[in-house]
């Protein structure tokens, strides 16, 4: 359309232009314009060079380090100059991160710099660079007790999450901020329409989960990648310890130096509050996320490493679920990797997608993303399949029985209810895991009881979480159980316990986002680290057996006295290819990934009262398919290869 503006003219024309300028105005806003010429995303426009760049202290309401005054949160913020002098608002993405001076953040451990008047200049990964452009704000919060922060680190407590949701309150004008860390001026957040959208790894997604949980407003998608949803979830698992350490060897590690001086106090209630017992205890209860899903307002694309050892796959399973139960807009990426970024093994279809997300929930735009497909599964290094739901349509939960085989402690895996009087025995070896139990499933070995289908005839796809229900006889007062599936057969997969966890980097770089000479906004690039196998685990489950009777609190169990407890295992979704087995293997300690009982106990299983009760896609009818026809046992002892866990896994989420 063309506008012709005759001058001078008389007022009723002028009437006439501004009423026309106006429908123009409401027709290109976001949401506003009909189907056929409304945009679908959002450009970048803006200037990145010449962006708002400045840091508001944010009053969190709390004092934890007890020095008399409310605790002040750093939000660095980096926002397009242009929207402002146009009168317009613009949402926020916002990363809110303990990691900011500690240990940085990205493949590359991006740290935040200042110049000389303390302004940022450096904002790790690429949101600031691709977004600020297209008319976002980008917010890095420093969580409270890190990098320019009061207060004290808590680990996942009511502190780190008010650090957060204070900023989105502040955002929305209900919160106070200034210009300073200490005095300074209040300072408002005029330039914001409140539209939040939280987005990090790790612990900056847990942060996310948590915030999300309250039901802040303004708060209006949230995208987690490898977060936590229960921190007793990520050092315990129903009793049994999966790292040799606390919460406050998380919060030692990423304090400040004020922080480290200052909160010893907190310091000392993590300890207490986290016996290394397995017991539940009022610092897990404000630190499980899962139970506040039924306040969540915000939409969620969860994002999650099928092989993460770091924070398990539980995480996303439990709090995805919870999720579904409240009727949340959710999303779900899974990839083969460990604890990795998407950003490090599928780049360009991360960004485009994240963009469109962002786009339709903080900006309005109707670009279909709420209507695509809900899940996108990785099934091969780089090769990806998408479904409408997830789980998969048409799961259902099938009950396996394990037995006695053909072969002297080959045990086989089927439908029939086991015989009465089988058992099975073993012994915990704490210097053995899944890996050495996958590599001699066909043949006796002391540490594992191990049961297997025959070939499978028909692929058989599981998707979801599991449980495996066991009754086990003790010899000693102490004992944790492993419960692990297996694909056994050949295959490529990517090498989730290498270095990179299943990519490499690599020395060329590419640029996402427009950059400066202090932010480029170029990455180096990464690749699949791929690995052929032999097997590969791709869902676990641990537990201590002292806690059969009272999940919340452990007790010494008696010898010779049987004890049923179902084994919670990860949430997954793998497909085992025609041609290949199903294994189940029940054992003692799993080496790297949980820590040994204070004995070594023999247990023995009561095969006709154990079983696996596993999300078939397609029911049982699909496992008749699958095993129509095929031997169970008696398979030949043969040398195979697997992906060991890490030795050493990092302590940090």
């Amino acid at each position: 359309m063309t506008i012709r503006i005759a001058t001078p003219h008389p007022p009723w024309k002028t009437l006439v232009l501004t009423a026309v300028l106006a429908l123009l105005a409401l027709l290109a806003a976001p949401g506003a314009a009909s189907a056929a010429h409304a945009p679908k995303e959002s450009t970048p426009v803006y200037s990145y060079a010449h962006a708002i760049r400045e840091t508001v202290w944010v009053d969190t309401g709390l004092d934890g380090d007890g020095n008399g005054h409310p605790d002040r949160v750093a939000a660095d913020i980096i926002r397009p100059s242009e929207p402002a002098k146009q009168g317009r608002k613009i949402p926020v993405i916002m990363d809110a991160s303990p990691y900011y001076s500690c240990c940085g953040r990205g493949n590359e451990s991006q740290k935040k710099t200042y110049d000389a008047q303390g302004r940022p200049v450096q904002f790790p990964l690429f949101y600031d660079n691709y977004f600020v452009p297209r008319g976002y704000a980008t917010v890095l919060v420093d969580l409270a007790g890190t990098n320019r922060s009061d207060g004290c680190v808590d680990v996942g407590g009511r502190s780190d999450v008010q650090s957060a949701k204070a900023v989105v309150d502040w955002l929305n004008g209900r919160a106070r901020g200034y210009t300073a860390r200490s005095g300074g001026r209040a300072v408002t957040a005029d330039w914001s329409n409140g539209n939040t959208g939280m987005i990090g790894k790790s612990w900056d997604a847990t942060i996310a989960n948590g915030v999300a949980a309250t039901g802040v407003s303004g708060l209006k998608t949230i995208v987690p990648i490898s977060g936590i949803s229960s921190w007793y979830d990520y050092y315990f698992q129903q009793g049994a310890p999966l790292y040799d350490s606390g919460p406050d060897g998380l919060a030692s590690a990423v304090e400040s130096p004020a922080a480290h001086k200052n909160c010893t106090a907190v310091q000392q209630k993590l300890v207490k509050g986290a016996p290394r017992n397995g017991d539940w205890t009022d610092l897990w209860t404000e630190r499980d996320y899962v139970q506040g899903a039924d306040k969540v307002r915000a939409s969620v694309f969860l994002v999650h490493g099928m092989q993460d050892l770091n924070v398990r796959t539980k995480h996303f399973g439990q709090w995805w679920d919870a999720l579904a139960r409240h009727g949340v807009q959710r999303k779900i990426w899974l990839s083969q990797t460990g604890h990795v970024d998407p950003f490090d093994y599928r780049r360009a279809d991360w960004v485009r997608t994240l963009h469109q997300w962002f786009d339709h929930y903080l900006m309005g735009y109707a670009n279909g993303i709420d209507r695509a497909p809900m899940a996108d599964i990785e099934r091969a290094p780089d090769a990806w399949a998408t479904d409408a739901r997830w789980p998969a349509a048409g799961t259902a939960a099938v009950t396996l029985h394990p037995r006695n085989g053909t072969t002297a402690g080959v045990g086989a895996l089927g439908t029939r209810p086991t015989p009465a009087g089988q058992t099975a025995a073993f012994t915990d070896d704490p210097k053995l895991g899944e890996a050495d139990w996958a590599g001699a499933i066909d043949r006796a070995a002391p540490a594992k009881a191990g049961f297997t289908t025959g070939p499978l005839t028909a692929p058989l796809r599981l998707s979801g979480a599991g449980t495996v229900t066991v009754t086990a006889t003790p010899s000693t007062t102490s004992a944790h159980l492993s419960a692990v599936l297996v694909d056994l057969g050949p295959d490529t997969i990517r090498n989730y316990g290498g270095d990179g966890e299943g990519i490499v980097t690599g020395t060329t770089t590419s640029c996402w986002g427009a950059g400066t000479t202090g932010d480029t906004g170029c990455f180096k690039d990464t690749a699949a680290d791929t690995r052929k196998v032999g097997f590969t685990v791709f869902s676990r489950g641990w537990a201590d057996l002292g806690h059969a009777t009272d999940p919340h609190h452990g007790h010494p169990l008696t010898p010779g006295k049987p004890y049923t407890l179902t084994v919670q295992l990860a949430a997954s979704d793998h497909i085992v290819p025609a041609g290949h087995r199903l294994a189940l293997i029940v054992a003692g300690t799993d080496k790297d990934l949980i820590d040994p009982p204070a004995s070594r106990p023999t247990l023995t299983l009561d095969l006709p009262r154990t079983t696996a009760r596993l999300p078939l896609t397609g029911g049982a009818p699909a496992l008749a398919r699958a095993t129509a026809g095929s031997p169970t046992a008696g398979h030949p002892a043969r040398p195979a290869d697997g992906i060991a866990p890490p030795a050493s896994l990092s302590r940090l989420p």
